[in-house]
């Protein structure tokens, strides 16, 4: 009787020798083996909020695929030309010739127009994506021991980001771009002292400088984007040694992460996300134009008007230079002091610092030095909560008023009223946030804790025996229950002495911040209230 062999019993080809030859090569002197299967082993939660950082990672390499291929065609340079490309209007007309490159690659090149409205959108995105992606980040908790050093990174990449997109859309040297480019400069000379000698620096020479565009340009596609990528790298090292955080329910704790492993269903999704997240960006490049430079024409400071906006990331700085009241000038030791300028550098200097050192700030003020894995409920942190609205709100403030002339024009208001309105809101806005989402936040507290004990309410009407109406309740299932009950009760810190036997006023201002961080709390459901409500409804 004879067998056939199998599959795997028959010589390899020549092809597969010299694959696996090549295969233990590389893994004989690199070990990349054990790397990919420690990566294949990472489990990745499957909750829908943890695909925005996904998304900031698409878009960074359709920004990589896209810029590629305009860098083979934008000529970075200042040097006057006469136009002399397709574009009708333009024609004859002097400009520079890092303008008549952008007009050629948007008429003249094969899909040139759409490649630079793709890297446009994929910057806007990438951008958005990663201040969403800290926002979720933020509001579950997520940022606490032992992530506070990758909370930096991400926030270091949120402002690389901004800077990467500031430089590409000051690259074409159009009206836009050298009207965001003289609002810089008038920033940094308003410094006192330093001001003027940064400017020269930055710019070499009086403004706009020698050639502006070609050092932009060496920014935009060497230094910058090589910071990014080894912060990314940085950042998904750290992902990879901390693990994920994931969301409270059965079987989820600080050491069991439920979820999908990277190998291989996992990475045959992500590689699934990326081509649709590819062919939105394209899809919305090919139907709204953005940045269209022939509209606005090379930069001259002479037909400057009301209406061009800077990209919505940049917005707030705009916005807190126009909110500053007039007259806030003098002359001190022989310099002009321009507290118009210095006030909103340092008021958003302040505001960028804490957002960037705000896990240790609150790790200070809690003295919480546990790990976290599970993320959690905003409302179960409603001092953070509320610090978060009240952030955004601000930030909100800043970037509305940046469109403050739009806003008169459009809503047929006057300039001065918008922009005082902006600087009541600016002041109050997030003290009514802060006052609102801590109160909303107790509310859905207290709303958890009824529900938990009591069950909802689903409209069944029965009557007692003695004659009493009740609503039925129907209760929850374990898991449910889980979500409403599952986090730490935290209490403020107390005061005790030093080795001296002293209580120090860094004591006393820790222990004051921290009963203003947990002044106001709902304790959670204990397991003996369970039991007790179970009994009630048997």
């Amino acid at each position: 009787m004879t067998t056939t062999p199998t599959q795997s019993a028959q010589p390899k080809t020549r092809g597969q020798r010299f694959t696996g030859a090549a295969a233990n090569y590389i893994d004989e002197r690199t070990s990349i083996s054990g790397l990919v299967k420690e990566v294949g082993r990472k489990i990745f939660p499957d909750h829908w909020s943890f695909m925005l950082g996904e998304v900031a990672l698409y878009s960074f390499i359709v920004i990589l695929l896209s810029g590629t291929f305009l860098t083979f065609f934008f000529e970075a340079s200042m040097v006057e030309v006469h136009y002399e490309g397709s574009y009708a209007p333009l024609k004859g007309i002097e400009m520079s010739a890092a303008m008549a490159s952008t007009l050629d690659i948007s008429f003249d090149i094969r899909g040139g127009l759409l490649m630079r409205q793709i890297h446009h959108w994929a910057a806007l995105l990438f951008v958005a994506s990663i201040g969403l992606h800290m926002l979720r980040v933020y509001f579950t908790g997520a940022f606490r021991k032992p992530r506070e050093i990758n909370w930096f990174i991400g926030f270091v990449l949120f402002v690389l980001a901004m800077a990467e997109g500031f430089t590409g859309y000051s690259l074409p040297d159009d009206l836009l771009s050298g009207n965001g480019l003289r609002i810089i400069d008038g920033m940094v000379k308003g410094i006192p002292v330093i001001g003027t000698w940064i400017s020269y620096l930055l710019f070499g020479g009086e403004f706009p400088g020698v050639d502006i565009v070609s050092r932009l340009y060496i920014l935009h596609i060497m230094l910058l984007p090589a910071i990014i990528i080894a912060a990314i790298g940085i950042h998904m090292l750290l992902l990879v040694i901390n693990k994920h955080t994931q969301f409270a329910g059965p079987g989820r704790t600080n050491d069991n992460v439920v979820g999908s492993p990277v190998m291989p269903g996992f990475a045959a999704k992500a590689g699934g996300f990326f081509f649709i997240v590819f062919g939105v960006i394209t899809l919305i490049a090919s139907t709204f134009s953005i940045n269209p430079v022939w509209v606005y024409g090379p930069y001259d400071p002479s037909p400057v008007s009301a209406g061009t906006q800077p990209d919505w990331y940049i917005g707030f700085a705009d916005g807190a230079l126009r909110l500053v009241p007039p007259g806030w000038e003098t002359e001190w030791f022989g310099f002009t002091w321009s507290f118009n300028i210095i006030a909103p550098l340092v008021i958003l200097g302040l505001f960028i610092a804490i957002v960037a050192f705000y896990p240790f700030i609150e790790a200070w003020i809690t003295g919480d030095k546990r790990e976290h894995h599970i993320a959690d409920r905003p409302r179960n942190a409603p001092t953070r909560t509320a610090i978060g609205a009240a952030g955004v709100t601000f930030y909100a403030v800043l970037w509305a008023a940046a469109s403050s002339d739009l806003i008169a024009t459009h809503f047929k208001l006057s300039i001065e009223g918008v922009i005082h309105s902006c600087q009541a809101l600016l002041i109050f806005g997030p003290i009514i946030a802060y006052f609102i989402t801590k109160r909303v936040c107790l509310g859905l507290q207290k709303k958890d804790r009824e529900i938990a004990l009591h069950g909802y309410e689903f409209g069944r009407i029965v009557r007692l025996p003695h004659g009493e109406y009740i609503e039925v309740h129907e209760q929850l299932d374990e898991y449910e229950r889980w979500k409403l009950v599952s986090y730490t009760d935290y209490k403020p810190l107390m005061i005790r002495p030093n080795d001296q036997g002293r209580i120090t006023f860094g004591q006393r201002l820790r222990a004051s911040a921290s009963r203003w961080f947990f002044e106001d709390r709902i304790a959670p459901v204990s397991q003996k209230e369970i039991e007790d409500s179970k009994d009630g409804h048997h």
